[in-house]
């Protein structure tokens, strides 16, 4: 039987500066096992740390997906909104690139009306009762639209809660972990060296800050997803037959 291949090679990470931490002086001294070294005064991760956990992700995401059940994909900063936006969309699976909004998990009711407000605007917008509104109004209500679709629209067909969230920088997303682990949720996250690892449950030690690291460790979880949504759809077809 031949041996399981990396997701992606250590060289691709290498690349992509996945190894790069940040200065040593602001690690969090849990995050030891995932330190190779150090180089001028900033922590290098090592990247055999970095393959074990994206194939543990791999693993646990395929089979969550394969089971018909959400995946929250999570990521604010500005390095990772765009990415994180993108396979979150190529997945099928609901994401937060812009905000997190308080009690988006832990009062996902209130959540809900304001969904509902963002489809009301909707029909206004783009319907015929939209020359009733001033001018002031209509420019009201635009403004309202931009701001809850930025926010919103990620979650917007996200019906019931996420079996697992899959995270750039818990420390940056610390509010979103925290409604996660109250709800029992699962927490996948690419996490660096100056946050605290006890805090996820799945962690994959890499550069937080990096596009291009983001993207490549972003790119691997999604291409989980849509693995375990394949076989799902593999296992529907035979027991249909």
């Amino acid at each position: 039987m031949s041996a399981i291949q990396p997701p992606v090679s250590v060289q691709e990470l290498i690349d992509a500066g996945v190894h790069f931490g940040h200065r040593a002086s602001q690690w969090n001294p849990k995050m030891r096992p995932y330190v190779y070294g150090r180089r001028k005064q900033i922590h290098i991760i090592d990247v055999r740390e970095t393959v074990r956990g994206i194939l543990r992700a791999k693993k646990y995401l395929r089979q969550v997906a394969a089971q018909g059940s959400l995946i929250l994909f999570v990521g604010t900063k500005r390095q990772a909104g765009e990415t994180i936006k993108t396979e979150g969309i190529r997945s099928g699976m609901p994401y937060v690139a812009e905000r997190w909004l308080g009690g988006t998990l832990t009062n996902f009711k209130t959540i809900r009306s304001r969904l509902s407000r963002l489809k009301e605007l909707e029909e206004i917008l783009n319907g015929d009762q939209l020359h009733i509104y001033s001018k002031k109004m209509q420019s009201s209500l635009q403004r309202e639209y931009r701001k809850m679709y930025r926010n919103l629209n990620g979650i917007r067909d996200m019906n019931r809660f996420p079996e697992a969230m899959v995270i750039v920088d818990p420390k940056k997303e610390h509010n979103a972990v925290k409604e996660a682990q109250k709800l029992g949720i699962v927490t996948v996250a690419l996490i660096d060296t100056d946050s605290d690892p006890d805090e996820i449950d799945l962690a994959i030690p890499g550069n937080d800050d990096s596009i291009r690291s983001i993207e490549v460790i972003m790119k691997c979880l999604a291409d989980a997803v849509l693995e375990g949504k394949k076989e799902a759809g593999i296992l529907k077809e035979i027991g249909e037959r």
